[in-house]
């Protein structure tokens, strides 16, 4: 069983990452991955820091967070020593205003990725509802 200090750190950097999503700080949401990440999405995969920046750019274009609740969080000490990361599964709900028109689009999922040196290293996401909207009046 993982000692509480070192679950704690890790939700630590998981949340960093939900926080910067919401304050829409593009760079301090980039600064919790590593510059080769590897991330998949529904929508295909992404491979390194650069590209991914330009596609979180284009979602903070798109759309202003609005909340990320995370509603479920679980973490898994991997073997390996210091070439090994740990493992962080999250279940949440995202909300975003579009820009465009104001309506609120929303989409639940789950995600798993590995943390290494207070950085993520890969990251992938399946979503359990697809975004849609949610209410043109939600505040």
């Amino acid at each position: 069983m993982r000692a509480e200090s070192e679950a704690e750190a890790l939700r630590s950097i998981f949340m960093q990452r939900v926080e910067a999503w919401l304050a829409g700080d593009l760079d301090a949401y980039m600064d919790c991955w590593f510059d080769d990440l590897v991330i998949e999405l529904p929508t295909g995969r992404s491979v390194g820091k650069e590209r991914y920046r330009r596609l979180v750019k284009a979602g903070f274009a798109w759309a202003e967070p609005v909340s990320f609740d995370v509603h479920h969080i679980a973490f898994e000490e991997r073997e390996g020593g210091s070439d090994a990361g740990d493992i962080v599964l999250a279940d949440w709900t995202i909300r975003s205003r579009r820009r465009e028109d104001g309506v609120v689009i929303g989409w639940r999922g789950l995600s798993v990725c590995e943390i290494h040196d207070r950085h993520i290293t890969w990251w992938r996401e399946h979503h359990l509802e697809p975004p849609a909207p949610i209410s043109d009046t939600l505040g």
